[in-house]
């Protein structure tokens, strides 16, 4: 045996268990004479990769802020963004526009910020003065005049058609006459106007009956293409009024549309567009005087306006846009519907806006984990990237669900960084499962899970206290009250030489501190606020920890705190109930007889332990082979069990306390039931860290407390875990009063002799132990169990093998 393990372990101190902070590291008075900091200070990396994934414009390269629940990753990056925005240009107003060729795709339109909001009210102010200056030029005495004369003129043009039949039939001696049913011919009675009776045409002479009946077979053939050109003089006439209307229109139209087209002269799709309102206006001129046309006046003039889809005259520099929900409508915008005699009707001025149209040109700030709980939402967002378009579409259209007729809004050119907020896990299973997600998300911005501890650190950590107290209108904290919170930084990071980086346990620590700051009538934080807030937020969650530990208290589960028991051993364990976590001693006993070289855990044969524990359980089986069964066969047949467990077992850091059960178990040697232990092992024996330690001492600690029996009692840890503890102050008024010790341990032979009180023993070059000492004692009872393996192989007798002697009693 080494010095090592041979030196006899001393109990920590007080100053070893948690590491204080000192007041007069600080030089303020007052957190509020600090400087505000910024709240990326520490995250290096972090503030690295958002540089270079917000300056990068290349395709595909959107961030993804790794963090753990509570860093504000919404807050630490909204910061950043919006100031490194600041210094980007305002992007363009985008606008929807009635497609005159094609209603069902309405036209988008990009023009610089702020003229969408002027271009939409002179278009506004343009159809009020249309609408009354059209019906003006149509009722005035000009244009009725001029209407008048061309119906009069066309009038007179069909009736001269009419004339000059009625003329030559009348030199031929016949008569054109009107009647009900249109013009007939009829012999005429000499020179007067009077139609000769069918007598009287019976009577004239053969050749003149057929003069006659030829003249008015002629007649009617020209009578007949008189009528046939009315149809053409009237289309003529419509032409003519048509003409006279477009005319009539210009005057009305002309000039502020000419104003109009003036002032936009260099936006393109202005101009496209009042030319567009131009031809509609001429298009439709009989909708403006005719009161039943069947295209209303109100229709045609609202096909001219503006669907200001996006806004950004007040926008300074790259819009910034977190999106909370981030549904598929949400993202993409939707078109809506308003119900008209029972029918659903839309247009292109109810197409609506989505998260993607107001961060175009800036940044879309989203939560991953909202983003894959929406139905369709993820894949609508990859589409999207991939495309470089918006395409505003329902989520029925998207998948093809609906064949209904549609408006299919002309997509919009997407320019955008999407950041995106979430978990590590989260991160990690998408790289895994989704093939796209590293094509479009190339910039990993990780956050610190902590920040170093040092003299040089603490500065700065003061002043982050500071701006987080500034920030929530908080009041002040002194010195000590900035020292409380540091250790209290400790103790969340289970750390003594790093602090926590979560923002958000620092903010509600604060805000419950100035609660009873203000309740104390302080005008400043104090130690004793931010003391008693910690006691209330542990208070508040205890509730299940003080029934656990009570059920112990009262003996209903069975953990002795004094005497020695041969195979059993103070575990312990921390339970994490939300964000709460508390730890209380669990009981592991040990069985030992012949057998063939197995150690049963009953955990896993009942299915209640998970991997890493079976995996525990093997490795200190292979540790007790290779320590005392040397060139021979382990002829063992040991079992270990966590006694009224219930639930799951899982983890590698009982493996010390099984370990130390199992050679008391063999040795039938007594362990201090005053002692608990924690820790992993390895092959080789050496004591691992473990985490959760804090929780695990002090959940002894208050089990021994409540049992009033505090003499002595004590915690085994891994030595590799003392720069962990950060122990509350009952815990260290125990140790330095000796009622409460803590041993830190490198080897599984420490924990051991502290648990038994006796010499562990040297081996020599063989192998072997001394008689006496504990590992002796181990050795020579493996080998008694070898020689009863023995002699049952040789008598055929395997049930005697498995009946041999166990270890169970009180030493």
């Amino acid at each position: 045996m080494n010095d090592r393990r041979r030196a006899v372990v001393e109990p920590l101190t007080s100053a070893q268990v948690y590491q204080a902070c000192p007041e007069e590291a600080f030089s303020f008075e007052v957190t509020s004479e600090l400087e505000s900091l910024d709240l990326l200070a520490g995250h290096e990396r972090a503030r690295e990769a958002l540089a270079f994934g917000t300056a990068i414009r290349s395709d595909g390269f959107n961030l993804f802020v790794l963090g753990q629940p509570g860093h504000g990753k919404h807050n630490l990056v909204g910061r950043y963004l919006t100031e490194r925005s600041s210094q980007d240009a305002s992007p363009p107003d985008w606008c929807y526009l009635y497609n005159f060729e094609d209603p069902s795709v309405p036209l988008y339109l990009q023009l610089p910020a702020g003229l969408g909001r002027q271009l939409r009210r002179d278009i506004e102010a343009l159809v009020e003065e249309l609408r009354g200056a059209i019906p003006a030029v149509f009722e005035s005495d000009e244009y009725q005049n001029r209407l008048q004369e061309l119906k009069q003129a066309m009038g007179e043009r069909q009736r001269d058609a009419v004339e000059a039949v009625r003329r030559e039939a009348r030199e031929q001696g016949v008569l054109l006459l009107s009647t009900p049913n249109g013009f007939t011919f009829a012999p005429a009675d000499g020179d007067s106007d009077k139609v000769l009776s069918p007598k009287e045409y019976e009577k004239l002479p053969q050749e003149q009956r057929e003069r006659i009946e030829h003249a008015v077979e002629i007649l009617q053939r020209k009578l007949t293409q008189a009528i046939r050109r009315m149809p053409k003089l009237a289309k003529e006439l419509r032409e003519q009024v048509q003409q006279l209307n477009e005319e009539v229109l210009q005057t009305a139209i002309g000039a502020p549309l000419a104003e109009l087209e003036e002032r936009y002269q260099h936006e393109e799709g202005v101009i496209a567009h009042l030319t567009a309102i131009r031809e509609a206006i001429l298009q439709h001129a009989e909708s403006f005087i005719n009161e039943e046309a069947e295209i209303p006046p109100e229709a045609i003039f609202s096909r001219f306006y503006l669907n200001l889809l996006v806004d950004n005259a007040d926008t300074q520099g790259a819009p910034v846009v977190y999106q909370d929900l981030p549904g598929h409508q949400h993202l993409v915008g939707r078109i809506e519907h308003h119900v008209h005699n029972g029918t659903l009707l839309t247009d292109f001025s109810l197409i609506r806006a989505g998260a993607l149209h107001r961060a175009n040109g800036g940044y879309l700030v989203l939560d991953i984990r909202g983003l894959l709980t929406q139905p369709g939402a993820w894949e609508t967002l990859k589409r999207v990237l991939r495309a470089g378009e918006i395409r505003t579409e329902s989520l029925e259209q998207a998948y093809g669900l609906i064949s209904t007729v549609s408006l299919e809004p002309q997509p919009i050119p997407l320019d955008v960084k999407i950041v995106l907020l979430g978990e590590r896990l989260l991160y990690y299973l998408l790289c895994e499962h989704d093939p796209e997600f590293l094509e479009l998300f190339k910039v990993q911005v990780d956050l610190e899970d902590e920040l170093e501890r040092s003299d040089e650190s603490l500065a700065l950590y003061a002043r982050m206290i500071a701006t987080l107290a500034r920030e929530a209108a908080l009041a002040p904290l002194d010195r000590s009250g900035v020292a409380a919170t540091i250790e209290r930084a400790s103790r969340l990071a289970d750390d003594q030489k790093r602090l926590t980086a979560r923002h958000r346990d620092l903010h509600d620590l604060l805000m419950e501190a100035d609660h009873w700051a203000s309740v104390a009538g302080s005008s400043v934080i104090r130690r004793e606020d931010i003391e008693k807030a910690v006691a209330q937020q542990l208070w508040r969650a205890g509730r299940i920890r003080e029934r656990s530990h009570e059920q112990i208290t009262r003996g209903s589960v069975m953990i002795a705190t004094q005497g020695r028991v041969v195979g059993q051993v103070n575990g312990l364990s921390v339970l994490a109930l939300g964000d709460f976590a508390f730890g209380q001693p669990t009981r592991i006993t040990a069985t030992a007889r012949p057998g063939s070289g197995q150690v049963v855990d009953i955990e896993r044969e009942a299915r209640l332990g998970g991997r890493i524990h079976s995996k525990a359980v093997m490795i200190l089986s292979r540790y007790l082979a290779g320590r005392y069964a040397g060139e021979s066969p382990l002829s063992l047949s040991a079992s270990l069990a966590f006694e009224q467990s219930y639930g799951g077992i899982e983890g590698d850091s009982a493996s010390v306390a099984e370990v130390c059960a199992l050679v008391s178990a063999i040795a039938r040697v007594g362990l201090d039931q005053a002692f608990a232990v924690t820790g992993s092992i390895n092959q080789h024996g050496e004591v691992q860290a473990v985490g959760g330690v804090n929780e695990k001492i002090e959940g002894f600690f208050d089990v021994c407390v409540a049992r009033g029996e505090l003499a002595g009692q004590a915690v085994i840890l891994p030595a590799t875990n003392v720069e962990h503890l950060m122990l509350k102050r009952e815990v260290r008024e125990a140790m330095e009063a000796g009622r409460f010790r803590i041993f830190a341990v490198r080897h599984v032979d420490e924990a051991l002799a502290l648990l038994t009180g006796e010499t562990l023993g040297e081996g020599d070059v063989a192998g072997n132990f001394p008689a006496e000492s504990l590992n002796g004692r181990v050795q020579a009872r493996l080998a008694r169990f070898q020689e009863v393996v023995k002699a049952a192989s040789g008598n055929g007798d395997e049930q005697t093998a498995e009946g041999g002697e166990e270890g169970g009693d009180d030493a």
